[in-house]
């Protein structure tokens, strides 16, 4: 079953977004609490947005994404932070039926897309992403600034 998550799931969603972190080989750079969690979620006026999809009453897959918005189109769209569903219930259809969810959010609010980034690695992902008519978007470099650089870039007069 797929729903949004609520705030019994907490623990869960955070185990699970410290899974993805292993899986995508940087474990030591996720320091998400569930207190962190909870509050971004079930905040007055949240930012963050969750599904989840729970098989025999177990939280076994999370998607959490916050809007965007695209000047050029004018409206909102859904940006994808994590999508992980359990290496045991992989091939069962529920990263599907996550995204099907977070597109049908969507399509009924008039976004004009959800989109994610995807490690280029990850070459499982980006098929499966492929085959639900995802298209890499090469031609863009992500850039960040983050840590001592945003420090500094922050504090400047």
């Amino acid at each position: 079953m797929i729903r949004r998550v609520e705030p019994r799931d907490v623990d869960a969603v955070v185990g699970l977004v410290h899974e993805l972190a292993l899986y995508e080989k940087a474990p030591e750079q996720c320091h998400l609490t569930a207190e962190q969690l909870h509050t971004a979620l079930f905040c007055e006026s949240p930012a963050l947005f969750g599904h989840v999809a729970e098989v025999d009453g177990q939280v076994v897959g999370i998607a959490l994404w916050f809007l965007n918005f695209s000047t050029w189109d004018g409206v909102h769209g859904i940006y994808l932070e994590d999508l992980y569903v359990t290496p045991d219930q992989r091939g069962n259809g529920l990263g599907k039926q996550l995204l099907e969810a977070l597109a049908r959010e969507c399509v009924a609010r008039g976004y004009t897309r959800l989109q994610w980034w995807v490690l280029n690695w990850n070459e499982p992902s980006i098929g499966f992403y492929k085959s639900l008519g995802a298209i890499p978007m090469d031609e863009w470099t992500t850039m960040r600034v983050a840590d001592e650089a945003l420090q500094k870039l922050g504090s400047s007069l």
